[in-house]
């Protein structure tokens, strides 16, 4: 009954990145077509736009190797699958130099950096594991052990990444961890460390996590999960194959390890702008960055070694002010004033490394690098807004903005991850929502009501779909500019197609051609995992499940228990409880904490009571029960059997509040309607 809380929970996995998603794949993506002439020369015309023979980045990427693993697969604890498996991406040739005409050459570029793996040095005594999930894990050495930073997703990862540094370097003890935001692959992985710590060890552990970092890592995306995981399905590629029709990596990695989730709470929160903190001996400086990447995030510079840890306020591509997976919209410009802020503090540094991808060495280049970065975002920002304020809508400011020369000399700023084009569109959100003030979009018809009146007056589907296979096979004649133009008009023009008739074979066969051909041409690998997983789905329809509830109980057992019940306020059927008042009081007897839930309205309130509340039902249970119940591990039985439950007052009552709470699967059509 509480399986609603858990499927909004589910997201907190996907916040990674922005979030986790399973990885392994339900099927492959063969029936994917194959590239167009059009797709094909799109694709070449990018290996004039960017500066292709610059072959620094994979000097940088192997600079400082240690060691590697050939065949680098871990294992989930059950031993029943793989959490990660670096051979799924071999198809990428070792230098990014021979993209397929189904990849951009600049992402096919991006995925063959992010395949360079293992254990290195990036000075003295600093380390860092890349490329065993979709983080990074650094080592510091410190007075008389280590300080890791950002134990990775999951516990199996972050285990073997623990194990194969030792292997190396040698077995030293762990005396501090930073969490440096609060996405799940920079802190999940906890446990795969604690497990090998002595108890000595783990009573003197320092945990430094920014100020807000519990409630931000157990709650974001808490009301909206179920749709956030939803389309983060599509977001990274989950049931697409690895292959070079298929998911090729996500950009900023090569994806998240679906393992076992954990969490702790931090013992130092960093809270002020500036905190200047000595960890076994090393000195840091922390400079406090929430609101540009996460909500709660630090970057820090080491004194001793002038090496700056930019965390994720820093990555080797655009980053996202707005995911597409959805979530609050970022600041561009609080993003860009941070970034100066640590260029201009941090101005000693002669190495900078950062939660994802390669370090770069050099002041002169770190410089160069955090003023490009800092630029990009506050030209998104600056000229979008200049744009709206001349009445240009989201659309037509996306179309309009490119990056100019000065920002686009250089792969780090591009978009793999983010885009101009989203990202513009996301200021606009920031400043003015989704109304563009055209009085036609202020109440238009949904979206299957107006494709159906659209496709009507075109003369049917059958007419429809004629025109637009017409157009298609066409852009073989157009240049590869008005061929992509055409693919992007018959993504529209099809799309209507099959809203008004989802069962039409052929206009939904066309329109996963459609997005092939977008898929392949797109430099962002979010942009081609959607298009391709929505081609897929048109040919082999939606997941017949979610995410599975279990991977996330060790956070679960974290999280505030009150947060459970806004998920289940967003989650009450409003029709079916027109009518019904009642008072519902859940009692936790080993937190000593009760709370009544109230019903009236149509609209579920919750707050924290005295345990002599009244109610018309009351619910008494563990907090760990109340988890099992979540996960699907306590059935029917072991709650009204069981010792730690109990019900007192109408069980009728109670049986009514709970049917009124849909359960939501997060399986919902997307390229159907």
């Amino acid at each position: 009954m509480f399986r609603i809380a858990l499927l909004a929970l589910s997201a907190a996995l996907l916040a990674a990145c922005d979030n986790s998603v399973e990885f392994e794949s339900d099927a492959n993506t063969l029936g994917h077509s194959a590239p167009t002439p059009t797709t094909v020369k799109a694709n070449q015309a990018v290996l004039a736009q960017r500066p292709f023979s610059n072959t620094e980045d994979f000097e940088l990427a192997r600079k400082g190797l240690i060691a590697s693993e050939d065949h680098l697969e871990i294992a989930h604890l059950t031993g029943k699958s793989l959490v990660w498996n670096m051979d799924e991406y071999g198809f990428v040739d070792a230098n990014g130099e021979n993209a397929p005409g189904s990849v951009n050459p600049s992402l096919w570029r991006q995925a063959a950096l992010n395949n360079i793996h293992g254990l290195f040095k990036v000075t003295d005594g600093v380390y860092q594991i890349r490329g065993f999930d979709l983080a990074n894990m650094t080592i510091i050495e410190s007075e008389s052990g280590w300080i890791l930073v950002d134990p990775l997703t999951a516990r199996e990862t972050a285990h073997k990444a623990l194990t194969f540094a030792q292997q190396h370097l040698g077995k030293y003890p762990i005396k501090a961890i930073l969490f440096t935001h609060s996405h799940i692959d920079h802190f999940g992985g906890i446990q795969g460390i604690l497990q090998n710590l002595s108890d000595e060890e783990k009573q003197s552990l320092t945990i430094v996590a920014p100020a807000g970092f519990e409630e931000e890592a157990t709650s974001e995306n808490i009301i909206a999960g179920t749709a956030m995981s939803r389309r983060a399905m599509y977001m990274y590629g989950k049931r697409l194959a690895r292959e070079e029709r298929g998911h090729v990596g996500t950009g900023l990695g090569k994806g998240p390890a679906f393992g076992s989730f954990g969490f702790e709470e931090a013992t130092v929160h960093i809270s002020e702008p500036i905190t200047e903190l000595s960890i076994d001996g090393v000195p840091f400086v922390f400079q406090t960055v929430s609101g540009s990447e996460a909500p709660a995030e630090f970057t820090f510079y080491l004194p001793k070694q002038k090496a700056f840890c930019g965390a994720e306020m820093l990555s080797r591509n655009m980053h996202n002010l707005y995911t597409l997976r959805g979530a609050k919209v970022r600041d561009a410009n609080i993003w860009s004033r941070y970034i100066d802020e640590a260029r201009v503090r941090f101005n000693q540094a002669d190495v900078y490394f950062g939660s994802h991808h390669w370090p770069l060495w050099g002041q002169e280049k770190i410089n160069h690098f955090l003023e490009q970065q800092r630029d990009t975002y506050k030209f998104i920002h600056d000229q979008s807004v200049r744009l709206l304020n001349k009445g240009y809508t989201p659309n037509e400011i996306a179309e309009s903005l490119t990056l100019p020369e000065a920002l686009n000399t250089q792969f780090h700023n591009q978009g793999y991850y983010g885009t101009l084009k989203h990202n513009a569109k996301a200021v606009y959100q920031a400043y003015l929502g989704w109304y563009n003030a055209n009085p036609a979009k202020l109440d238009p018809l949904p979206e299957k009501e107006a494709a159906i009146r659209y496709v009507e007056m075109m003369g049917g589907v059958d007419a429809v779909v004629a025109k637009a296979q017409t157009q298609f096979d066409g852009t073989a004649n157009l240049s590869a500019t008005d061929g992509t133009q055409t693919y992007r008009w018959l993504a529209e023009l099809l799309n209507h197609a099959v809203f008004a008739d989802p069962d039409h074979a052929e206009a939904k066969a066309l329109l996963a051609k459609v997005y092939d051909q977008l898929g392949y041409q797109a430099e962002s690998a979010p942009w081609r995992d959607f298009y391709l997983t929505g081609a897929y789905e048109l040919r082999h329809g939606g997941p017949d499940e979610g995410i599975s509830p279990a991977v996330m109980k060790e956070v679960l057992l974290k999280t505030p228990v009150h947060l459970f019940f806004n998920s289940m306020a967003v989650n009450l059927n409003a029709d079916k409880a027109a009518d019904t008042e009642l008072a519902i009081k859940v009692t936790f007897s080993d937190l000593d904490q009760s709370y009544l839930l109230t019903l009236k309205n149509s609209v579920l309130h919750h707050k924290a009571v005295a345990k002599d509340t009244i109610a018309d039902a009351t619910l008494t249970l563990t907090q760990p029960l109340f988890v099992d119940m979540i996960v699907g591990h306590a059935g029917i039985k072991d709650t009204l059997f069981g010792d730690d439950l109990t019900v007192d007052g109408s069980v009728l009552d109670l049986v009514k509040f709970f049917s009124l709470i849909e359960k939501p699967e997060g399986t919902f059509n997307i390229v159907t309607p």
